[in-house]
C-alpha cells in the first residue's frame, strides 16, 4: 500500500474516532446511556472509581483482546485498531475535560447518538480498524460464523454489558433506551460497512432457464448456472444463480414470472459480494 493510501486511511480512522468520541460524550454520558462493550464496562468502573477516566480504562481493558487477536486477524488490523482505540480513548477524555454536554430529550439522544456512533464505528470497520472491545470481539467471532453481519454480532455482545449495567445501577429506563440506541447504531454500522444499497441473491429454478438466463444477461447481470436434481422426482434441473443490487429486485422478479409463471424463485439478502461490479466489503 502506497504512503498516500496509508495516510488517507489513517485520516479517515482519525475522523471516525472523532465521531465516536463526540457521540459518546454528547449523547451517551449526559443521558446515562451505556455504549456496551469495554467502554460500557469502563463506565461502570468509572462510577465506582471516578478518578479513573473512561477512555484510559477502556484502553487498558482492550489490551488482552488485542493480544488474543494478534495471530487471528493479522498484524495490519491489530495496528490500525490499536491506533483507533488509543485515539478514540484520548479524544473521549480530552473532550470530556474541555466541555460537559447537558442532558437532552432521551429519544433524541437515542436516535442521533446511534446515528453518529454508528457512522463512526462503520467507518472504522470499513477501513479495517475497530475501537477494540465489541468490534474486535465481533471480528474474532465472525472468523468462525461468517454468515452473521458484524453489526448484529456487536449488538449481541453489547446486550450482555447493558444487562449488567442495568443490574448494577438499577437503571432500567436508561438500559431500554441504550438497547434501542444500539440497534440504531448497529443498523447504521451495517449500512456503512456493507453499503446502503445492499445486494440480493436469487436462486431460480425453471424449465425455461435458457430464456431467463439470456434476458438476465441482457440486463447486464452476472449469471451462473448450477446443476441440480429434484429430490421428489429425481429429475435433473438447472439452477440459475444471480446476484444484483436491490434496485433490480422488481425487474428480475417480473422478468422471471413473465417468462415462466411456474418458476421457483428464492431471493435472499447477501452481505458480502466480491468481484467485478460490486464493492468489496470486509
Amino acid at each position: 500500500m502506497s504512503a498516500a493510501k496509508i495516510l488517507k486511511r489513517y485520516a479517515l480512522i482519525t475522523v471516525a474516532c472523532g465521531l465516536y468520541a463526540l457521540g459518546f460524550n454528547w449523547f451517551f454520558v449526559p443521558n446515562r446511556f451505556t455504549v456496551g462493550g469495554f467502554t460500557g464496562v469502563a463506565q461502570i468502573i468509572n462510577h465506582f472509581l471516578p478518578m479513573l477516566p473512561v477512555g484510559i480504562v477502556a484502553l487498558v481493558l482492550n489490551i488482552p483482546l488485542f493480544i488474543l487477536g494478534w495471530r487471528k486477524i493479522g498484524r495490519d488490523l491489530l495496528i490500525s485498531s490499536l491506533y483507533a482505540t488509543a485515539v478514540s480513548s484520548l479524544m473521549i477524555d480530552v473532550l470530556a475535560s474541555l466541555y460537559t454536554f447537558p442532558a437532552m430529550d432521551p429519544i433524541l439522544a437515542c436516535i442521533y447518538g446511534g446515528i453518529v456512533v454508528g457512522i463512526g464505528c462503520g467507518m472504522l470497520l470499513h477501513e479495517s480498524a475497530t475501537t477494540g472491545g465489541t468490534e474486535l470481539a465481533a471480528r474474532l467471532v465472525k472468523l468462525k460464523v461468517q454468515q452473521l453481519p458484524i453489526g448484529k454480532l456487536c449488538l449481541a455482545i453489547d446486550l450482555v454489558v447493558i444487562v449488567t449495567y442495568s443490574l448494577t445501577f438499577r437503571q432500567l429506563t436508561q438500559s431500554l433506551y441504550s438497547i434501542a440506541m444500539l440497534y440504531i447504531c448497529t443498523t447504521v454500522m451495517d449500512k456503512v460497512v456493507y453499503g446502503g444499497n445492499a445486494a440480493k441473491m436469487a436462486y431460480i429454478i425453471s424449465q425455461k432457464h435458457e430464456e431467463i438466463t439470456r434476458q438476465l444477461l441482457e440486463l447486464d447481470l452476472g449469471v451462473t448456472l448450477l446443476e441440480g436434481t429434484g429430490a421428489y422426482a429425481h429429475k435433473p434441473a438447472q439452477v440459475i444463480l444471480c446476484a444484483f443490487s436491490r434496485g433490480y429486485i422488481i425487474p428480475v422478479k417480473k422478468l422471471v414470472q413473465r417468462i415462466d409463471p411456474n418458476a421457483f424463485i428464492i431471493v435472499c439478502d447477501t452481505h458480502e459480494i466480491l468481484g467485478e461490479g460490486f464493492g468489496a466489503y470486509d
